[in-house]
C-alpha cells in the first residue's frame, strides 16, 4: 500500500468516525424525545390542573370585594403560575442543545430540575418520591445529557414497581474522593443476577413496552452508560430480585469543587 492509498485510507476512516458521532447524537435526540413521551401524559395533566387552579381563583377574585378573599386568591394564582415555571424551566434545561459542551454543575439543582418533571407521572403509578441529598456537590457535565440519562432510569424505575413502590434519588460527594455520586434506587422487581451483564448491551432488554408503548428498546442503558464513559464516570448497578436495583452515576470532580476536610481546634 503506497503513500497515496494510506491518505485515502485515513480519510475514509475519519469520515466513518464523523458518521458514527452523527448516529449516536441522532440515537441520543431519539432517545429524549421518547423519555419524554412517556411523561407527557402526565406534564398535560398537571398543566391542565394548574390552568384549572388559576381560572378558579381568578373568578373567585372577581366575584368576591373583600380584601382577604382576594388576597388569598391571588396566593394560589401565584403558587400555580410558580409551579408552571418550574416544569417549563425543567424542560428547556433538558430539550436545550448543548452539543458536547460540558460546565461545572450543581448537581442537586440537575436533579431537582428533573425531578419536577416526573413528579406527577411517579404519583400516578403510586410510587413515592424520597430524596436524600448530602452537600451539594458540583461537577463538569453536559447536562441535557445527564438529565436524558436520569429521566430514562426513573422512567424505568417506575416501570418496574408495577404495584407501586419507593424511589429514592440522592446526590452525595463519593466516599471514595474525589468523584460524586447521583443514585436512583427503586423497590420493584429487581433484575436477576445472570442478566445483570447484559443490560449495558444494546438492545438487550428484559421488559415489553408499558401500557404507553415506551420502553423496551432495550437502548436506555446502552446510551446512559455511553454517556458517562463521555464523562469520564462510571455507571454502576446492584440488584436483588424480589428487592430492587440501585443504579449509580459517579462523575469526576474537580479538585477545587471536591469538599475539604474539616480542620479540628487544637489546644
Amino acid at each position: 500500500m503506497d503513500g497515496q492509498d494510506c491518505a485515502a485510507l485515513r480519510q475514509r476512516v475519519a469520515a466513518l468516525e464523523t458518521q458514527v458521532r452523527n448516529l449516536q447524537q441522532q440515537l441520543l435526540q431519539a432517545q429524549k424525545l421518547s423519555t419524554v413521551g412517556a411523561l407527557a401524559s402526565s406534564i398535560t395533566h398537571e398543566f391542565n390542573n394548574i390552568l384549572t387552579t388559576v381560572i378558579n381563583y381568578a373568578r373567585m377574585g372577581v366575584r368576591h370585594k373583600d380584601v382577604a378573599t382576594r388576597d388569598k386568591a391571588f396566593e394560589k394564582i401565584l403558587a400555580a403560575g410558580q409551579r408552571a415555571s418550574k416544569i417549563t424551566t425543567g424542560m428547556l434545561s433538558y430539550a436545550r442543545q448543548q452539543g458536547d459542551r460540558r460546565e461545572p454543575m450543581d448537581l442537586v439543582t440537575l436533579v431537582e430540575d428533573v425531578l419536577v418533571l416526573c413528579e406527577k407521572d411517579l404519583q400516578r403509578y403510586r410510587v413515592r418520591l424520597e430524596t436524600r441529598f448530602e452537600g451539594r456537590p458540583v461537577a463538569p457535565v453536559n447536562a441535557g445529557q445527564v438529565q436524558q440519562v436520569l429521566l430514562n432510569l426513573i422512567v424505568n424505575a417506575r416501570q418496574a414497581m408495577t404495584n407501586g413502590g419507593t424511589l429514592t434519588v440522592g446526590v452525595r460527594p463519593s466516599p471514595e474522593g474525589g468523584q460524586a455520586e447521583i443514585s436512583v434506587r427503586d423497590t420493584g422487581c429487581g433484575i436477576p443476577a445472570d442478566k445483570l451483564r447484559q443490560i449495558f448491551d444494546p438492545f438487550f432488554t428484559t421488559k415489553t413496552a408499558d401500557d404507553q408503548g415506551q420502553g423496551g428498546t432495550g437502548l436506555g442503558l446502552s446510551l446512559a452508560k455511553e454517556v458517562m464513559e463521555s464523562h469520564g464516570g462510571r455507571l454502576r448497578v446492584e440488584s436483588t430480585v424480589g428487592t430492587g436495583t440501585t443504579f449509580t452515576l459517579k462523575f469526576p470532580m474537580p479538585s477545587s469543587a471536591a469538599p475539604k476536610p474539616a480542620l479540628q481546634a487544637v489546644g
